[in-house]
């Protein structure tokens, strides 16, 4: 299993952040929606601990996240990969299941996959903090568990224009907040001179998976997962 948690710096409060999370998931889903493929929800209702009950109690059994709203996506890819590949491949083999968990500010997400089974996972946990006060194990693992994550700063104003993921219009180095001022960024921007509301989301990534090639697949999820966080 890899495990890395990602400390991503954000010019904003909790709660703003919160309605932009709602807004990019919107995006994210609409703009992979298309051609066969896309998102399907199957289950979108308030969770308790009775109903939906998270599959163990968020962040150690913190009674502020005992409830929240709980989610069951499907991730239809199979028009993703090339048709030779869809011949052979098994049935479900490119539908990812998604169970999420928001009791904002924490919130937890799981990716499954029926073929694959208990073989491949990866689960990540979101922790929101107002604040630039760097947290060691935010998400309270093991002492020795958490020795062996490792920890990736993620600067939102240092980002690459040559990734395929880049859009010119949502570039948080060229934007400027007419409502708020803010922007735009530059790399290190929260270490000059920048006196605007602060926040820092910790997100632990984990993924398992027990096939062959793990090792090389774990590395392409990880890398997946940081242009996820940075560009959606």
């Amino acid at each position: 299993m890899i495990v890395k948690e990602y400390r991503v710096i954000l010019p904003m409060t909790v709660e703003e952040y919160q309605v932009g999370q709602l807004y990019s998931v919107a995006e994210a889903s609409k703009g992979e929606t298309g051609g066969g493929d896309g998102v399907q929800v199957l289950v979108n209702e308030p969770f308790d601990q009775r109903t939906y009950k998270p599959d163990r109690p968020l962040l150690k059994g913190d009674p502020r996240f005992t409830t929240g709203q709980y989610t069951h996506k499907y991730y239809h890819l199979a028009h993703k990969v090339p048709g030779f590949v869809r011949a052979v491949a098994p049935e479900g083999a490119f539908v990812f299941n998604e169970y999420a968990w928001n009791a904002y500010p924490y919130c937890r997400t799981i990716i499954t996959n029926n073929y694959m089974a208990e073989k491949f996972s990866v689960t990540i946990e979101s922790l929101h903090v107002d604040s630039l006060v760097s947290i060691e194990n935010a998400h309270q693992l093991s002492p020795e568990k958490w020795a062996e994550v490792e920890v990736i700063y993620i600067d939102i104003g240092d980002i690459s224009p040559s990734d395929k993921d880049y859009n010119p219009s949502e570039d948080p180095t060229n934007f400027r907040s007419v409502k708020t001022g803010r922007g735009p960024l530059k790399p290190k921007w929260w270490e000059n001179g920048y006196e605007g509301p602060i926040m820092c989301a910790y997100k632990l990534v984990s993924c398992e998976f027990k096939m062959w090639g793990n090792a090389r697949t774990c590395k392409k999820i990880d890398s997946t997962a940081r242009k996820t966080i940075v560009c959606k």
